[in-house]
């Protein structure tokens, strides 16, 4: 497990890095995770000489108790609402509206996109 850990902290750093030396209009962490898919497609390829933990599904099982306890993540941006709750008073509703006009751009936006791929793909 320490290693699958150190092996998706690396490639984020190095996602970041590359992000911020490059000036690259895309997110450090997204970087990294074509960073890491890079390595996966690899390892898929040549499993042979590899370390175990590469190869017997650790890694698959550390993503999955990662993303198990992704609502943990959450806790400081919920916990950075409930401390501004003169603003969230304030400006209640302006907030609340412009989450709900965000939402429906959101989806109409997916819904179009959808539309336009699946036309051009036939299906």
């Amino acid at each position: 497990m320490i290693l699958s850990l150190t092996l998706l902290l690396l490639c984020q750093l190095a996602g970041e890095i590359l992000a911020r030396t490059f000036a690259l209009p895309v997110p450090g962490p997204v970087v990294g995770m074509a960073l890491l898919l890079g390595v996966l497609i690899l390892r898929d390829r040549r499993p042979s000489g590899l370390p175990t933990p590469m190869t017997d599904g650790t890694l698959e099982r550390t993503g999955k108790g990662l993303l198990a306890h992704l609502s943990l993540l959450f806790v400081p941006a919920g916990a950075g609402v409930i401390g501004r709750l003169d603003v969230l008073a304030a400006h209640g509703l302006a907030l609340a509206l412009s989450l709900v006009v965000s939402t429906v751009f959101a989806l109409v936006a997916t819904v179009l996109t959808f539309s336009s791929v699946a036309k051009r793909t036939g299906r």
